[in-house]
């Protein structure tokens, strides 16, 4: 049997995976014991595998999530008021295939940008086109694509994703070219899309945050009537981390 030109002809044509595993057959003493049909599972395994891992990797470089969270670390012990049956709900993604939305509100240094980061991961892993952004980040991008002429294509762009995370919502009150950009976001995705929003305003005060009363409405409807809510409290997590973290003796 020629086995190189057979490990190159399925680089050629773009099996990696099954390369890689037709390699680490070549190199098992067992593998002669096992059938054909066993040994072709294996191969269209690794195969799948292979090219399941290729879509999560690019799904997570095009995310561009703040920080490098996964739904498997979630601390359930520190209390912050995290209802886990809500979070394991949600971890599952039907929301996602709901086109529903999620509210995370709390304290500054709660885990609010952390757990949102957790879940954007479990969505890129479920092959969903997700993308983290900073609310005050994006609506200056808005700003300087409607000077230079990507504005439509960038709201196109932003209704494609279908978990969108909006980091920071309410820093800052918003002008009145920031409030239609926010609406038009947010009516893009009415019902086609899930949108995450962390903020450490309630949600009680995010009408008075958004400023124009006519274009909150429109906002909040669209974005709070089928949004799952998780409201966190307590202090922030850093400065207990750190006030608990050992003192570190002088350098001699």
């Amino acid at each position: 049997m020629l086995r190189h030109p057979t490990l190159e002809q399925m680089h050629q044509i773009g099996l990696t995976g099954m390369a890689k595993a037709f390699e680490e057959l070549i190199n098992t003493r067992d593998a002669d014991a096992l059938g054909f049909e066993d040994r072709l599972a294996i191969l269209i395994e690794h195969e799948v595998a292979w090219r399941a891992n290729k879509r999560t990797e690019a799904r997570l470089r095009h995310a561009k999530l703040r920080q490098r969270a996964a739904v498997e670390d979630v601390d359930y012990r520190t209390p912050r008021g995290l209802d886990r049956a809500l979070f394991q709900k949600l971890i599952g993604g039907q929301w996602i295939a709901e086109r529903q939305n999620l509210l995370i509100t709390g304290p500054c240094g709660v885990g609010k940008s952390w757990l949102a980061c957790a879940l954007a991961h479990k969505a890129c892993r479920d092959n969903h086109r997700t993308l983290y952004v900073r609310l005050p980040r994006l609506l200056e991008d808005l700003g300087l694509a409607r000077a230079d002429g990507r504005y439509p294509r960038l709201l196109k762009s932003l209704a494609r994703i279908e978990l969108l995370v909006l980091d920071d919502w309410g820093l800052a009150p918003l002008g009145a070219e920031q409030r239609r950009d926010l609406l038009e976001i947010i009516d893009d995705r009415h019902d086609r899309a899930s949108t995450l929003v962390t903020s450490q305003l309630p949600v009680d005060r995010w009408h008075d945050m958004i400023g124009d009363p006519t274009l909150a409405d429109a906002i909040l409807d669209r974005l709070i009537h089928n949004a799952h809510r998780i409201v966190l409290i307590g202090d922030s997590l850093r400065r207990t981390r750190t006030a608990k973290a050992p003192v570190q003796p002088p350098e001699p």
